[in-house]
């Protein structure tokens, strides 16, 4: 064999074992790249990612999550694709079978899976804090602390009494790590189209009432009946009675000035109470809503049915709803038929 063929076939032994390992380091590549390394099933779907994690914590949440076969191939690739300086906060939907690529390319650009946000029949500040915190990033401190910061009420012009009236009861899509000011803002907003869809805000002003008002009053209304049916009706002898100069005396404002909302009878000592949300003792709506009304409450306000009735009571036939009353008179006959139904069953 001459020196020309020796030489020739060493270069194409040389080039063949060339073309092996560059095959064998391009599957392998693509094996750590390309290839699934999400499992095909996954006990939960969402990574949440806390706002200041480290790309170390990271590592741990997939791991312990069980999102990740191979963690070695997902560290090799993530720090190729400059993934530790890019880490982005966040409730992250991640899918079966997905490759190490995907998944860093998808938390590197930060896709959040939005949360559908929802709050209703709360009561106070600290209880909507509280079911915000059960759904969002930021614990219940958090919100609270700076949804009653003095300094932000000032700036949006409400008080920790009418502040609820920001907060329309919907679902709503934000992301999981919003911040207590961005939520807030986009209440705001939510609130502004609330009251100028549908003429709301003018169907308030033919009440002679404000927003806030009309919120008040629906949630007196809300807390007096569950019969979507009957609340234009109640919240009609609420507004003759305010527009007549009466008192409300409106039994679930009672509840809430004395606190203890286990209260199944309203008695004497208990409309005693000195409260500005007591409005057996003082005329007029109290300072703030006495709950979160429903939009049903809301619209039974604004759409109130016109008639003469100032009173009504519980009627004794367990369906919720109530018997209403133009005169003292009748009202005291129906009063007095609850009270000794209530009595016989010793109902306190």
């Amino acid at each position: 064999m001459s020196k020309k063929a020796k030489l020739l076939r060493n270069v194409f032994w040389i080039f063949g074992v060339l073309l092996v390992i560059a095959c064998g380091i391009g599957y392998w590549l693509y094996d750590w790249i390309y290839k699934a390394n999400v499992p095909d099933q996954l006990s939960t779907e969402i990574l949440y990612i806390p706002t200041g994690t480290s790309y170390d914590d990271v590592l741990k949440r997939l791991t312990d999550g069980g999102f990740i076969h191979k963690v070695n191939s997902f560290d090799w690739v993530a720090q190729k694709m400059n993934y530790p300086n890019q880490i982005k906060a966040g409730r992250y939907h991640i899918q079966p079978n997905w490759s190490n690529y995907h998944l860093i390319r998808h938390l590197r650009q930060g896709i959040q899976e939005p949360v559908q946000l929802t709050f209703n029949s709360v009561r106070t500040i600290a209880e909507l804090s509280e079911k915000l915190a059960e759904q969002l990033e930021p614990d219940e401190k958090h919100f609270q602390d700076y949804l009653l910061n003095p300094r932000v009420l000032d700036s949006i012009g409400y008080s920790r009494e009418t502040l609820m009236t920001l907060f329309i009861p919907n679902t709503y899509e934000v992301y999981w790590n919003v911040t207590p000011a961005q939520l807030l803002q986009r209440m705001m907003r939510e609130h502004d189209s609330f009251w100028s869809k549908s003429g709301r805000e003018a169907k308030a002003e033919a009440q002679s009432l404000t927003p806030t008002e009309v919120y008040t009053l629906a949630s007196i209304v809300e807390k007096e009946s569950l019969r979507v049916d009957e609340k234009p009706r109640i919240a009609g002898v609420y507004l003759n009675r305010l527009h007549q100069g009466m008192k409300l005396d409106a039994d679930p404002t009672v509840v809430f000035a004395v606190g203890d909302f286990t209260l199944r009878r309203i008695l004497n000592k208990h409309l005693a109470v000195d409260s500005p949300y007591n409005t057996y003792k003082y005329a007029g709506l109290p300072p703030g809503p006495i709950c979160m009304p429903s939009i049903s409450s809301l619209d039974a306000v604004l759409n109130a049915e016109r008639h003469e009735y100032l009173f009504f009571c519980a009627k004794m036939d367990g369906t919720g709803s109530h018997v209403f009353a133009k005169t003292i008179t009748a009202h005291l006959v129906n009063a007095r038929k609850l009270h000794q139904y209530l009595n016989e069953r010793g109902i306190q």
